[in-house]
């Protein structure tokens, strides 16, 4: 834009000197006496144009001008407008770093926790509620812990639990309700697998962490309802930040889509549920068996 600028001045500049000029030699020639009345209307013309030409010239120097002072002003505003994205970027990384931290952290926690081997009745009767629906419920023993596969519990998108899964539900709530298992503690997790949320599921769950969650939540629901202590229940929710296999490129990957229950010893209470179950009667872990399912496309 200086540029620019300085080139028209340098051409105003010339056009006044050519006009300053022909009224030089316009005035040698009078004072010389050899100058004729047309040759002086032809330079009074000349003289007329060229100052025209000049008003012209200046006039757009001073559309450039303003112009590109207009122009300035906009990068300023634009250059403060990126200095304030930049802060508000930085600071969304920092409230995501800080939240990835604790994230990373809580899952070390459960990582390194110990986790509970049911007393021998407990652990056969969620056996035997393991095998009564094969393609629903994978049993590990050795974590006290159910998995339910979600999508057989709930419709795609959805954390309403499906009526064909209500009877294994209600088949747990005995048990947690009666003998040894009902001095356990529940924890209920969600999972879900990477795949993006629709937007018509967006609406109710805006994320795959609100979806793990809301869908813990109402398995939690679900078992207070069927006479499961509320007080005795947990429920949490990873999102898809805990896959059991990779996930594909769409991210559809059905094995990650599941409702983990885990059976706790309260604190202090560890000696009242008597000795785990011996390892020859536990089920073997299960954790990369999948489900005989067709995978649902969308959530």
């Amino acid at each position: 834009m200086q540029a620019m600028s300085k080139s028209w001045m340098g051409v105003v500049g010339g056009r006044v000197r050519i006009a300053g000029l022909a009224i030089g030699l316009a005035a040698v020639g009078l004072m010389g006496g050899c100058v004729t009345q047309g040759d002086w209307d032809n330079l009074y013309a000349t003289n007329r144009s060229l100052k025209d030409q000049v008003t012209t010239l200046t006039q757009e120097r001073d559309e450039y001008r303003n112009s590109a002072e207009i122009l300035r002003q906009q990068l300023v505003r634009e250059q403060e407008g990126n200095a304030q994205l930049r802060t508000q970027v930085g600071n969304l990384q920092s409230m995501f770093d800080q939240a990835q931290a604790r994230l990373v952290a809580l899952g070390e926690k459960i990582d390194n926790a110990s986790f509970t081997q049911l007393d021998p009745e407990t652990d056969t009767l969620l056996k035997e509620l393991a095998e009564k629906y094969p393609d629903l419920i994978i049993y590990d023993a050795d974590r006290g812990r159910l998995r339910f596969a979600s999508d057989l519990t709930f419709d795609s998108g959805s954390d309403v639990v499906k009526d064909s899964a209500l009877q294994s539900l209600r088949a747990l709530a005995n048990i947690l309700t009666s003998g040894a298992a009902s001095a356990y503690d529940v924890h209920i997790v969600g999972h879900t697998d990477s795949q993006r949320i629709g937007s018509g599921t967006a609406r109710n769950h805006p994320t795959n962490m609100h979806l793990s969650c809301h869908r813990a939540i109402s398995v939690r629901g679900q078992l207070a309802s069927m006479g499961v202590p509320a007080e005795k229940m947990e429920a949490a929710g990873w999102g898809e930040f805990r896959p059991i296999v990779q996930n594909t490129g769409s991210g559809n990957t059905p094995q990650n889509r599941r409702v983990e229950i885990y059976l706790t010893r309260p604190k202090g209470e560890s000696a009242s549920l008597g000795a785990p179950a011996p390892a020859s009667n536990r089920t073997v872990p299960a954790t990369d068996r999948t489900l005989d399912r067709q995978p649902d496309i969308t959530k």
